[in-house]
């Protein structure tokens, strides 16, 4: 059996800016990383394989650039990475891209069983936490979202426990085999590649998948397939926030009694 994990190559939003006119990002110059939600699958997937002997493989898609994502993955110990690379993908909403992924898992699964697909809860540069459920949704697997502790894993009986974080709970959630599982980034702490490793990843030769090879119709693909579309990207205002007394406010009643008296003009609290 094999688990695969659905990475995705994103600029470095710590340094992406916007086009004040276009309204578009400006990616020139800004660095690509692995979505760090991602690498955190990643790593679950690698201990896994660790603990029950899975293989693994890494699928990415996106353009040319995004082997340097795989190769990355490769020098971690992931045995199989694959590059769904398409002008015809080009453009993909969520939806549009789940169906991409889904296809091949699917053909992934034609060749070894798939028991689990892991993705990362979200991505930084869209946020939707869309793609993982529509993946599971299009395979028909079973889905595990928010988890953040794999408890158990019965290979015999193919079923799997884990904990899921919502903000005021844990839910605990047993499955069987084949699921999608969309983790936190409290689930596990990544790993560094070794030396050796990293060395032999830079000559790996990622397989690349087009949609000669997928056969999809491209009227279910990137733009065409794209229920929605991002007409414009900003930055939300932010109120500036505002210093009470600064350094000339030594007594800790004297601050709370200042910052009582500001919520009260500003009709925030009242002491009625």
């Amino acid at each position: 059996m094999q688990i695969v994990t659905c990475i995705k190559q994103v600029p470095d939003t710590t340094q992406v800016k916007i086009d004040p006119v276009k309204g578009t990002l400006i990616r020139e110059g800004v660095p690509s990383i692995i979505n760090p939600f991602d690498a955190h699958a990643l790593e679950e997937g690698l201990r896994l394989k660790d603990r029950y002997g899975f293989k693994v493989t890494a699928i990415s898609m996106g353009p040319p650039s995004a082997e340097v994502t795989l190769r990355n993955a490769v020098a971690v110990g992931v045995d199989n990475v694959i590059l769904l690379s398409d002008r015809a993908f080009g453009g993909a909403d969520t939806l549009a891209t789940s169906m991409v992924l889904a296809t091949a898992i699917r053909k992934l699964n034609e060749e070894e069983e798939v028991a689990l697909v892991l993705c990362g809860k979200q991505t930084i540069d869209g946020d939707t936490a869309q793609v993982g459920p529509g993946i599971a949704t299009r395979l028909g697997f079973q889905q595990l979202t928010s988890v953040d502790r794999i408890e158990e894993l019965d290979l015999k009986n193919k079923r799997i426990t884990v904990r899921c974080k919502f903000e005021e709970r844990y839910e605990i959630l047993n499955s069987c085999f084949p699921a999608m599982i969309a983790v936190l980034r409290e689930i596990n702490r990544p790993r560094y590649p070794t030396v050796p490793m990293r060395l032999m990843a830079q000559d790996y030769k990622v397989t690349v998948w087009d949609n000669k090879i997928m056969q999809m119709n491209e009227n279910e693909i990137g733009l065409k397939g794209s229920a929605t579309a991002v007409r414009r990207i900003f930055s939300p205002d932010r109120a500036k926030g505002q210093i009470l007394g600064g350094d000339e406010v030594q007594d800790p009643e004297d601050a709370a009694r200042m910052l009582i008296n500001k919520l009260v003009s500003k009709n925030l609290i009242s002491l009625q």
